[in-house]
């Protein structure tokens, strides 16, 4: 499913990825965990094609991404990868509906279709008398919900999760670590988790840990 192959990233003189090799199946949820710095996010960034490596590869469902167009790959991204953020990323003058129908627009879904399948996601979410609702009037696990059916909008193979539960409390927490491994059953997903939360890494089928730019064997 993903092949990220002597993944090498700078910024400046900084290097913060230094050659990781990283292999994910598909079906498995893994978490990447590690202390602040170790790379993490810039290695899910660069997964998620948000980012390129200065050297290096990555592969998704026998796609090398890395050697794709700007135009092609922003294609892929919105087709592919679903994302979900600490801090949900919500538009705030948008409706949890409108919030959830924009990546499909952008993937050039007839609106009718795009604003009928969101709505089903909201349902299956428990939303579904949130729709209207602007993320100001929304809780934190709300809000988190929201993003989750965005990132779910386009039926990505792959979800990347930076932080997922990191601005919840316990009980929403916990209901979301529920409802991450719930999706993966019900809509046959990958997915990789950046997280400080060892409970939640603990839930997953592996755990990678990362220091200094490296991956701990």
């Amino acid at each position: 499913m993903i092949k990220a192959q002597n993944i090498r990233k700078s910024f400046g003189d900084l290097e913060v990825l230094k050659g990781v090799e990283l292999s994910v199946e598909k079906g498995e949820i893994v978490s990447i965990v590690g202390p602040s710095g170790a790379g993490k996010t810039t290695l899910l960034q660069i997964i998620g094609t948000l980012d390129k490596p200065n050297e290096g590869n990555v592969v998704i469902n026998g796609v090398n991404v890395s050697k794709l167009s700007a135009d092609r790959l922003s294609v892929f991204r919105n087709k592919h990868i679903g994302f979900i953020f600490q801090f949900h990323q919500l538009l705030p003058e948008f409706t949890a509906l409108e919030n959830v129908i924009i990546p499909a627009l952008i993937g050039k879904t007839d609106i009718r279709k795009a604003t009928a399948r969101a709505k089903e996601l909201l349902d299956f979410l428990q939303l579904s008398d949130r729709m209207e609702h602007k993320p100001s009037e929304l809780s934190g696990g709300e809000k988190q919900r929201v993003a989750v059916a965005r990132a779910l909008i386009n039926n990505p193979s792959l979800i990347l999760a930076d932080e997922p539960s990191g601005s919840l409390d316990s009980q929403n927490k916990v209901e979301l670590h529920k409802l991450l491994f719930e999706l993966r059953d019900k809509f046959s997903l990958t997915e990789v988790i950046v997280t400080h939360d060892v409970e939640l890494a603990n839930l997953c089928d592996r755990t990678i840990e990362m220091k200094d730019g490296k991956i701990k064997l």
